[in-house]
């Protein structure tokens, strides 16, 4: 793979995200550290499709349902089940926001990067799916 200069990205950038959305890789570098334009959509199910990836667990309970992700701090719990994805959803969102501020500086959840791009990718609707077990 070429990788672009940051002047000759800006310069090509419309046959940059041409070749991005095509899905050819694209690569640029800046100051000796790389970057790679892709498709978003090809990007979030790739993620989504990850090993690295917990799966979302749903557990019906006496009062309700609960939802988490093994491995991560996120849980939610609703009075059924639609509920509970809702405030899953709600719990993913909120979850990559402290990523992005500060928690991606932790050695215990800079690993998690996987999972906040893809909440950064994804709808609550495909979130939501993404919780039911679709991709």
């Amino acid at each position: 793979m070429t990788f672009l200069s940051y002047t000759d990205t800006r310069n090509r950038l419309k046959e940059v995200l041409d070749t991005a959305d095509l899905g050819v890789p694209v690569g640029v570098e800046r100051h000796g550290r790389r970057v790679v334009m892709v498709d978003m959509a090809r990007l979030a199910e790739l993620l989504a499709n990850s090993p690295r990836l917990s799966r979302p667990e749903a557990v019906a309970e006496a009062n309700g349902w609960s939802v988490l992700l093994p491995g991560t701090p996120i849980a939610a719990d609703g009075a059924d089940l639609d509920e509970a994805t809702e405030e899953f959803v709600t719990a993913l969102r909120e979850y990559a926001d402290d990523w992005i501020e500060r928690l991606r500086l932790a050695p215990n959840h800079a690993r998690h990067w996987p999972l906040v791009h893809f909440v950064s990718l994804s709808s609550d609707a495909d979130l939501a799916g993404w919780v039911r077990g679709g991709a």
